[in-house]
């Protein structure tokens, strides 16, 4: 027997749910070579699937969280985050969920609840809750956290792992762990290397040239918070919102040092700051988008079409992708032409053509309609019939017969009826028109979910 072993999770071929997640004991150069435990039984992590009830994702999030955002057809923004814990070996996994959340946790529940991560291994959905003591709902990160330590403190773990639920990239955790554990710091933040002196909306962290944190400032325009220490010479990165930290540390800083404060970004990482506990920054080098806007989400579909040097590579087979099987018949083709996109699965194509575009799980396209450069979220039921109501009677979901769809989101469950134009002609950059169920954002229109857009209409 070795002296350390770890656990591997192999994803059988063919499937990448995390249902078919298979476990098996194996002797890990790197591990048996360290002092440290695996990261499998040492490491928690927690996912925050929402941070704020004011999102940058609007009209998208009307009905859902941001981690519940669909992405490249078949998958939703927090299989990015929770399939990294995965393949890092973290398999104690803590989802935070508050605002909009019923997709999110049917989502979570779904597809992680059966996977086989580990002996103790589990993505357990924590939603907002009110108790006698705490009559309210969570208040921030820190206030999260603090009120369910009860339940993060069940298992003995060393660090917890604090994870945003929305960014779309893909990253080692199990380095970053190693570089925490290495430095003996009290808290890790990885930072984002690629991106000098922009507050992304974590926060800048300033770091000297051995990555220990010098100062850490925020952008007064997206925060009332500021902290500054005294001035010193560095090199300034933006922070991901990513977090190791000691769980002493995180118990000590919660209840003793700051037990009435709410955000983690703004108060308590600051405060350790004050305090002169030693926080490291860990440099991230690789593809990090977190959809701060509607263009940027539209910019991360598109990027997932291209034939070369995709900044995110959705067929990684060493690194895979997970998310909720659903058992939907393959794609039915009917005369289509269909050139540079992604069609999810159980989708009915007519002859139409589509081009540059990402079409969502069963989606309907009809004759003679043309998608171009566009995301098309799909559905989460099938739909012959049309509705039974007020105007949309006869328009099924879906995009009908003779329509012309150019660079636009349309969300799931959308009626676009026959001979419809959208593709903004005089070029709007910025529009509310949610009462006729769209927006324009960045010059991109978005028609909002269950939208109705009767024949012949132009946008």
């Amino acid at each position: 027997m070795p002296v350390l072993s770890s656990w591997c999770i192999l994803p059988h071929t063919g499937t990448t749910s995390p249902s078919s997640l298979s476990v098996k004991s194996s002797q890990n150069t790197d591990c048996l070579n360290s002092l440290f435990p695996p990261a499998s039984q040492s490491v928690a992590a927690i996912v925050f699937g929402d941070q704020s009830p004011q999102s940058r994702l609007y009209p998208l999030t009307k009905r859902r969280s941001e981690a519940a955002v669909p992405i490249a057809g078949n998958y939703r923004l927090v299989d990015a985050v929770l399939s990294n814990c995965i393949n890092s070996n973290i398999t104690k996994i803590y989802a935070f969920t508050q605002f909009n959340s019923t997709s999110l946790n049917s989502h979570i529940a779904r597809a992680y609840s059966g996977a086989r991560l580990s002996k103790d291994g589990f993505v357990e959905v924590i939603a907002a809750y009110q108790s006698p003591d705490d009559n309210g709902w969570f208040q921030g990160t820190a206030d999260a956290i603090r009120r369910c330590l009860w339940v993060l403190e069940k298992y003995p773990v060393d660090e917890f792992l604090i994870l945003p639920g929305h960014h779309l990239y893909r990253m080692d955790y199990q380095k970053l762990i190693d570089a925490h554990r290495r430095s003996k710091a009290h808290i890790t933040v990885s930072l984002f290397s690629t991106a000098k002196n922009e507050d992304l909306g974590f926060g800048i962290f300033k770091l000297n040239a051995q990555n220990e944190v010098l100062e850490f400032r925020e952008n007064e325009e997206n925060s009332n918070h500021h902290f500054q220490m005294n001035k010193h010479d560095g090199d300034e990165f933006p922070s991901m919102g990513i977090y190791v930290i000691n769980r002493d540390v995180m118990r000590m800083l919660l209840t003793e040092a700051f037990p009435n404060v709410n955000d983690l970004k703004s108060h308590v990482i600051p405060g350790a700051i004050s305090l002169g506990m030693k926080i490291n920054g860990y440099l991230f080098d690789g593809y990090w988008e977190d959809m701060r806007s509607i263009e940027a989400y539209y910019r991360a579909n598109m990027e997932t079409i291209r034939r070369a040097n995709a900044m995110y590579n959705f067929y990684d087979r060493d690194s895979p992708l997970y998310t909720l099987p659903r058992h939907l018949p393959p794609t039915l083709v009917r005369d289509a032409v269909i050139t540079d996109s992604i069609i999810g699965d159980g989708c009915i194509l007519s002859k139409c053509r589509i081009k540059g575009t990402v079409v969502g799980i069963r989606t309907r396209i009809g004759d003679n309609a043309v998608v171009e450069d566009s995301v098309i979220m799909g559905s989460d039921t099938y739909d012959h019939n049309g509705m039974s109501d007020g105007e949309a009677i006869g328009i099924p979901i879906g995009i009908g017969d003779g329509s012309h769809i150019r660079k636009a989101i349309i969300d799931k469950h959308a009626r676009i009826g026959k001979n419809v134009m959208i593709m903004n002609k005089d070029n709007v950059q910025e529009g509310n028109r949610e009462a006729n169920g769209y927006i324009i954002s960045g010059g991109i229109i978005v028609v909002i979910r269950s939208a109705v857009i009767p024949d012949g209409t132009i946008l």
